[in-house]
């Protein structure tokens, strides 16, 4: 019969590739969820265009990103929005 530190030892590298694969996983989420926020972030930041639609699909998120952008000391992006958009509609 085999001892109970063999059979952890087994068991141990049975489990190994399985954690490099969910570490792999997880950092390749982690990856794509920093770009997509940086891409985001980017492109809110240069399209007023876009700001409008994320106002009218993801509100909350527009807010972030004013909310970011006054942290950051710019002031009258949000005044500003909606401005343009109603001038735009005339």
């Amino acid at each position: 019969p085999s001892s109970p530190a063999s059979t952890c030892l087994r068991m141990a590298c049975t489990l190994d590739p399985l954690a490099k694969k969910m570490f792999k996983g997880v950092l390749l989420a982690e990856l794509v969820g920093i770009f997509g926020a940086y891409f985001l972030f980017k492109k809110m930041n240069t399209s007023q265009g876009f700001r409008q639609t994320m106002s009218k699909k993801f509100p909350f998120i527009l807010e972030v990103h004013y909310k970011s952008t006054e942290h950051s000391g710019m002031y009258r992006i949000r005044e500003q929005d909606p401005e343009k958009w109603l001038n735009g509609k005339n």
